[in-house]
């Protein structure tokens, strides 16, 4: 059997490079005491880390169970998560709640590490939540702090806004390469982010039964990650441009005596700012069985002609849309259902009653609580029929974090830019339109200097939206030192609807 390959993430906590991730027994009637026997032979062979979050059934209860047995191993490390509802409960006493649920779940004095997914980052819940989470690191309570499908710019604006962060977990495979195409890797590295790739196989598509296999037609027929997982083929160019990579695969595979599993594995392990690949497990008497095969990926190497092969294939691929975790964000949504419906629920009532007041002819005002909109007699945003014009906006962190972040997105202009443009699309959002609906933006910023930067973080979000708005570049002197970039903005409700027309000279 191979020898599994170490690593360390957060500046010294020692896990093995393939993890399990025991997301399946949320759908599972779990037996506690035998399921957490089945760690045993796993921990044995070097597979001694293990990720769950708080939504995934009796997955804590499981790590708990074996914590409590005399023999359990010194070496196991257990990873968790928490993604809470956006429900405007930002309390420290929420936070440490959750965490202390885990560590009684799980039965132990200190998390090792603990993940937290953001819904929208539209919603400021994230900045505070995070704030709670290292001050409990700071208290003991947890030792690093992760991520879960994080985009560059976020990630980027949370590093250079204080923000102590030690991985994300991403979707990464020869299919999905968006870790890698896109300014993921570069951010990682630059910040010393470590990645723990999931999806690596494709939920399954990645292996020899599919090799020359039809297209699946009946998604019925399929399990929820088969059927997340042909999303993400087709999104990358569909079934053909698949087949081509996944023959690729086998040819390297054949080579080297190995599985396709092993191949498609061993490839995301050699991204450099990749620390893990997560693979599932059901922690069953089967799950042994599964042992040899998933540590085969540590039995070999990719040599330049099975990268070049591998390479060659993947031409005939297209770029997935967004960046990573975008599946969760904005179309195309790459989930089992295909939406957001099973993740987020909608503020319809709220959009409602807004639309009614609009018919009606008023005037409708978003007021965010700041100091300054009553001493200097305006709102953020307000809407007036379809149209709705946002002020000037800066890069003010909320109020509760003010004493600790003078600017989110620190002293980097692109992340201020990023912080501001989800400030604007709050307020629109709140106003009953969309980010696509904005039709014009005006910038000013402080230093000449930061123009290609600013200019880029706004370029990536109206290209993610598919839309260009009319737009103002100047320099000027926004008030507050801290503050390198103010955007203002207009929305026309509805728009983002109407199909675009491209003029060219």
């Amino acid at each position: 059997m191979a020898t599994m390959e170490r690593t360390t993430i957060a500046g010294g906590i020692e896990i093995p490079r393939m993890i399990n991730g025991l997301w399946q027994l949320a759908d599972m009637d779990v037996d506690i005491p035998s399921t957490a026997k089945a760690m045993e032979a796993l921990i044995a062979s070097g597979l001694s880390c293990f990720d769950m979050a708080d939504h995934y059934g009796d997955a804590e209860l499981v790590i708990g169970e074996y914590n409590g047995i005399k023999s359990a191993s010194p070496e196991m490390v257990a990873f968790t998560k928490w993604c809470p509802e956006e429900d405007g409960n930002t309390t420290f006493e929420h936070a440490e709640a959750a965490v202390d649920l885990a560590l009684s779940r799980m039965k132990q004095k200190s998390l090792a590490l603990m993940q937290y997914h953001i819904w929208d980052y539209t919603d400021d819940t994230y900045l505070k939540n995070l704030a709670h989470l290292q001050k409990m690191q700071d208290q003991g309570k947890i030792r690093a702090i992760g991520l879960t499908n994080t985009d560059a710019a976020h990630l980027e604006l949370l590093n250079h806004s204080g923000y102590r962060i030690a991985t994300n977990q991403v979707s990464c495979s020869v299919i999905d390469r968006r870790l890698v195409r896109g300014r993921l890797s570069t951010v990682c590295a630059e910040h010393d982010i470590g990645i723990l790739a999931y999806g690596t196989l494709l939920g399954g598509y990645l292996s020899e039964k599919w090799v020359g296999a039809p297209e699946p037609t009946d998604e019925s027929t399929l399990n929820w990650s088969l059927r997340k997982y042909l999303r993400f083929i087709r999104a990358a160019g569909g079934w053909g441009p698949f087949q081509t990579v996944l023959r690729a695969l086998a040819a390297v595979a054949k080579k080297h005596s190995v599985s396709i599993p092993a191949v498609a594995t061993r490839w995301v392990l050699d991204i450099p700012v990749v620390k893990a690949v997560i693979v599932g497990s059901r922690l069953t008497a089967a799950s042994d069985k599964y042992k040899a095969s998933n540590l085969s990926a540590f039995s070999f190497k990719l040599d330049q002609e099975d990268v070049s092969l591998i390479s060659q294939a993947q031409e005939a691929l297209c770029d997935i849309p967004g960046d990573s975790g975008d599946e969760y964000r904005r179309a195309p949504f790459l989930t089992a259902s295909g939406d957001l419906s099973h993740h987020i629920h909608g503020s319809e009532d709220r959009i409602k009653a807004i639309g009614e007041a609009v018919a009606q002819g008023s005037r409708v005002e978003y007021h965010t609580g700041s100091k300054w909109e009553p001493i200097a007699g305006y709102c953020r945003a307000v809407r007036v029929g379809k149209v709705i014009r946002v002020s000037g906006t800066t890069a003010n962190p909320p109020p509760e974090l003010a004493d600790s972040i003078s600017a989110i997105g620190g002293k980097s202009a692109r992340c201020q830019t990023t912080a501001i443009l989800d400030i604007i699309a709050r307020s629109v959002k709140a106003l009953g339109g969309t980010t696509r609906d904005i039709v014009r933006t005006r910038i000013m910023i402080r230093n000449e200097e930061d123009c290609a930067e600013v200019s880029g973080a706004h370029g990536w979000v109206f290209g993610c939206e598919k839309v260009g708005p009319s737009n103002t570049l100047v320099t000027a002197s926004p008030i507050g030192d801290a503050f390198l970039v103010e955007i203002e903005a207009e929305a026309v409700v509805g728009s983002s609807s109407r199909p675009i027309v491209v003029v060219s000279q």
